[in-house]
């Protein structure tokens, strides 16, 4: 038989992932480039493909050789020096956003003792575990992985520094596939996860969220100084709870102060990446699971704004890949 009978694979819906193919007496033999693919994705790939390849008349045997280019991933850590600044909220819909730029996009939760994310996306199926490796949940266009996932929802998680370091390090080392960027939520504060991450998987860039009041802004300052010192740049500073408008008067008000956040990049000099006001129907989303980012209106194009600024400043960074 000649080598033109396996042609037929020309018609394949993964046929160009077919680096080589050779057909020697009747065993067809295909090297095929499985890059980005998770492992259930790439059983199905040569299972298809052997199928596919035994329905060539004459062909009674066939072989397939999976193939794989390290992923090159970005990380990026979405981090504050205080709780209850609106990071985990921040971290949820930049993911959202940039996926819907057409990244592929993968978040972890990393704040260990205060997991949020599942709630937020609303995505509280267990992940499963493959080859010793966590497989994130699918959400909202977003590969997400949380301890929060791993156990009953407010269940305290009473750790101590190294259980804690293991259990991001298993968030980092799963099962990613095809996600190029990856962002980080860090809980508040410079301890031993932020330590960990760092050492273990140094982010690209590093976000930092937090609201205008000096208080805020203090912590913030030590979480930047932190990274300065770790040699992780900063991708820039966001503004949240900026103000609001009034739902009976009408008018603004600032209970947190305004442009402290954008004073303080300033300052520092980091960039500044934009702002967001306190918003009820934000806080409605988040409770439902919805990411605003991921429907149309005001936040949704204010999150996809935040979003691309954030890949300008990676692209200027010249963010290292993993």
């Amino acid at each position: 038989m000649a080598m033109s009978d396996l042609d037929a694979l020309d018609h394949h819906p993964d046929a160009a992932r077919i680096r080589t193919r050779r057909l020697s007496g009747s065993v067809a033999s295909l090297v095929v480039d499985a890059t980005g693919l998770g492992e259930a994705e790439k059983e199905a790939l040569e299972q298809s493909l052997k199928d596919a390849a035994l329905a060539i008349p004459g062909v009674a045997e066939a072989r397939i050789a999976l193939t794989a280019a390290k992923l090159s991933r970005t990380l990026v850590a979405v981090g504050s020096g205080k709780g209850g600044v609106g990071k985990s909220t921040m971290a949820a819909n930049l993911a959202v956003a940039l996926a819907r730029l057409g990244r592929k996009v993968g978040l972890i939760d990393a704040d260990i003792y205060g997991p949020s994310q599942p709630k937020l996306f609303g995505a509280t199926q267990r992940p499963e575990a493959r080859d010793k490796q966590l497989v994130p949940v699918e959400a909202q266009g977003v590969k997400l992985l949380s301890v929060g996932q791993l156990v009953a929802e407010g269940t305290a998680l009473a750790w101590r520094g190294p259980m804690a370091s293991g259990a991001l390090n298993q968030l980092i080392e799963a099962d990613w596939g095809d996600a190029e960027l990856i962002i980080v939520d860090l809980p508040p504060g410079t301890g031993d996860v932020q330590l960990s991450l760092i050492q273990k998987a140094r982010p690209a860039a590093a976000i930092i969220v937090s609201t205008p009041q000096d208080l805020s802004l203090i912590d913030a300052a030590r979480a930047i100084d932190l990274f300065e010192k770790t040699h992780v740049p900063i991708a820039g500073i966001i503004e949240n709870m900026a103000g609001y408008d009034c739902p009976h008067c009408g008018q603004p008000s600032d209970p947190f102060g305004h442009g402290g956040a954008e004073a303080e990049a300033k300052r520092l000099g980091v960039a500044f990446l934009g702002r967001l006001p306190l918003s009820v129907s934000l806080r409605e989303a988040s409770d439902a699971g919805t990411p605003p980012a991921a429907g149309d209106g005001p936040a949704a194009a204010a999150f996809t704004d935040l979003a691309r600024k954030l890949l300008v400043q990676l692209e200027t960074i010249g963010a290292p890949k993993h």
